[in-house]
């Protein structure tokens, strides 16, 4: 085996909490906190429909400081600016986060809105990683407040694996990104019950994102033998545990599965450079307010036509572990997308013709589709994938 000299970061977690009820997992966390004051983040649907944010809210008792419920999809700027100054009106010094990517990127928003004192949308400028024309990306120092934020997610999003935020600007029309080692969550906690209330379409279209996770680290050019090992068992996992649940919905066994295959599947998150696909999901989000799941359905398939001549042993395992050994990788998505009823063309997910350029331009600014395992130089080679994804 030929290994390639590399560097594997481990991020700030330090507690991967799993499998126990949803008290028991919070008390044992907070075991491990000095806390007095907790501020709660998580979505309307949530706290409105189901009684898992009053549960919580009683394990809390008078350490609950408050509760920001009004999370909306990718970030906008101002959501995160208005989830700042709730939090700074009741001063908490720990958050939990419960629910989607969205809840969980908000409360990394607040920690860096809070850390750098921002109060205007404008003055994250400032702070987000920024991509020249040549491919090289300049990260800005963040300080950090002191303030670290605990994890229970309910769908496969996979936003409690890494140490970075998006947020869209609606004004430039781009979701930017945004980095810092105190993002990534000390407690992250897997609760098979909760599991139960997210919609099906929602879970399967954010287990899709797992799917990517799992595949841009295999595709990756700097893959190392570590993250070959545990995507790959995160993509069986989730190809066996998506289908699994697309046919008994209510199954929470198969849902909890899906959740610890995103586990494996999320080890090469922000360590590897996912590359086009996960890159140009952001453009697609921005552009037309596309789930990052259904951006992963309609780019994979795409990018792997794209990449195959660079990474022809990679996209021979992936049609191995997804069944499929005789047919190519991105067929062999393409049968799952399809078992899952998902889309599989940008133009079914509100993306248009008119869209394309902007996207296209847009992305040679993006880190992940600069750092392409085959080389993104121009408008026109993110213009091949696009065309085919149409």
């Amino acid at each position: 085996m030929n290994i390639v000299p590399n560097t594997y970061e481990y991020f700030s977690h330090k507690r991967v909490i799993f499998g126990k009820p949803l008290a028991e997992s919070v008390s044992e966390e907070l075991d491990h906190h000095d806390a007095r004051k907790v501020f709660v983040i998580s979505t309307r649907s949530l706290s409105q429909k189901t009684d898992v944010v009053s549960q919580l809210q009683r394990v809390l008792g008078n350490k609950f400081g408050g509760l920001f419920d009004q999370v909306v999809s990718h970030v906008p700027r101002a959501v995160g600016i208005a989830a700042t100054e709730h939090a700074r009106s009741i001063k908490p010094d720990l958050i939990i986060s419960i629910g989607g990517g969205s809840a969980i990127d908000t409360g990394k928003l607040v920690q860096i809105c809070l850390a750098e004192n921002i109060k205007t949308t404008e003055e994250l400028d400032r702070f987000r990683v920024v991509t020249d024309s040549n491919g090289a990306s300049h990260v800005p120092t963040i300080k950090t407040s002191g303030i670290r934020q605990l994890v229970i997610p309910t769908t496969l999003s996979g936003a409690e694996w890494s140490h970075t935020t998006g947020s869209t600007d609606d004004e430039r029309g781009i979701k930017d990104i945004y980095i810092q080692s105190d993002l990534a969550a000390p407690g992250i906690l897997l609760v098979p019950e909760i599991l139960k209330h997210t919609p099906l379409d929602i879970w399967l279209t954010s287990g899709f994102r797992g799917v990517d996770h799992a595949i841009g680290s295999l595709v990756s050019k700097n893959a190392h033998p570590f993250t070959n090992s545990t995507t790959a068992e995160g993509l069986r996992m989730l190809n066996r545990s998506l289908r699994a649940t697309k046919y008994d919905p209510d199954n929470v066994e198969h849902r909890f599965e899906s959740l610890i295959a995103l586990w494996l599947a999320s080890t090469g998150m922000m360590r590897m450079q996912y590359g086009a696909s996960h890159g140009l999901s952001w453009h697609l989000s921005a552009v037309a307010d596309v789930a990052h799941g259904h951006c992963s359905c309609v780019l994979i398939p795409a990018t792997l036509r794209f990449n195959k001549a660079y990474t022809i042993d990679a996209q021979r395992q992936i049609s191995e572990i997804l069944g499929q050994p005789d047919v190519e990788a991105a067929d062999a998505v393409l049968d799952l997308i399809r078992a899952l009823d998902l889309p599989e063309k940008m133009r079914e997910v509100g993306i248009r013709r008119e869209h394309l350029g902007k996207i296209a331009n847009d992305a040679m600014g993006n880190l992940l589709v600069r750092n392409n395992c085959r080389p993104i130089t121009s408008v026109d080679d993110v213009m091949e994938i696009l065309e085919m994804a149409f």
